[in-house]
């Protein structure tokens, strides 16, 4: 049996687009959709499923759909249902989020938490339609993102889309250098920031061979690059780190900031 596509639901409009979002990925990638929804007690629970339900059928008559109700609270249960999930997809706002919130609580912590990646659906109409055709993943140094990388070129084949990868670095305040030296020569003394780029897409890239590729490295603060590039995205892909000795996802700034900030839906990838 196939894992599935599991979207969070809660009665919001929010969450409502998360449904509309992740009835069509469930279509692309050939998998079951599971609509979940977790509350302590809810007498209007089997009617919001059924919203739900309409809802997704309605945006991918194809969809293989199933529901859910667990009585829990909706972090732990949507945390739990991530270990044996293709993803988990949510809203940014649910009905119990503050007015100025610019993402809700359960999905900033389900983000921070879960095994699987997180799909949170944000932005206007045209970036959760695939209006764009590019999907932008965040490069960084090391083994962080070689996940996420992965999961962006199986995005954007699925999609039959162009793939933008983004590695942004600069030079910290204080470090000492030649004199005249650029930021990027002096970088570049190190590790040059093409290389990172390169070294991370070449093992993808030979697999998706059908996958147009667009490298761009810049000069700046990564959460500036990245909402920058996202701009005119359907998807933005990040990836996080396992952090040692504790449970859960070390996010860090940069995926808070994009997580609150993106102007599309973004996807947060666990490391494996």
């Amino acid at each position: 049996m196939a894992v599935p596509l599991m979207v969070g639901i809660d009665g919001s409009e929010s969450s409502l687009e998360a449904v509309d979002w992740a009835a069509h990925e469930a279509v692309r990638h050939e998998v079951p959709l599971r609509l979940v929804h977790a509350v302590i007690a809810d007498r209007e629970a089997p009617d919001m499923v059924a919203v739900a339900s309409e809802r997704a059928r309605k945006s991918a008559p194809a969809v293989r759909l199933s529901s859910e109700v667990l009585h829990e609270d909706a972090v732990s249960a949507l945390v739990g249902k991530g270990r044996n999930a293709f993803a988990l997809v949510l809203g940014s706002r649910g009905l119990g989020d503050l007015a100025g919130l610019l993402l809700g609580s359960v999905s900033l912590a389900v983000a921070a938490h879960a095994d699987c990646p997180v799909v949170v659906v944000r932005g206007g109409v045209e970036h959760r339609i695939g209006r764009f055709g590019i999907v932008v993943v965040g490069v960084e140094d090391g083994e962080g993102s070689g996940t996420a990388v992965q999961f962006a070129f199986r995005e954007a084949h699925v999609r039959r889309c162009r793939l933008v990868a983004v590695h942004a670095w600069s030079v910290p305040v204080g470090t000492p250098g030649p004199p005249g030296l650029s930021g990027y020569a002096f970088q570049a003394m190190g590790r040059p920031p093409a290389d990172v780029l390169a070294d991370a897409l070449r093992g993808p890239a030979e697999r998706y061979p059908d996958v147009p590729v667009t490298s761009e490295v810049v000069e700046g603060p990564v959460r500036r690059a990245l909402l920058e590039a996202s701009s005119g995205a359907d998807l933005l892909v990040v990836g996080a780190r396992r952090r040692h000795g504790h449970v859960g996802l070390q996010l860090g700034l940069v995926n808070h900031a994009v997580l609150h900030h993106a102007p599309c839906p973004i996807a947060v990838v666990p490391q494996i």
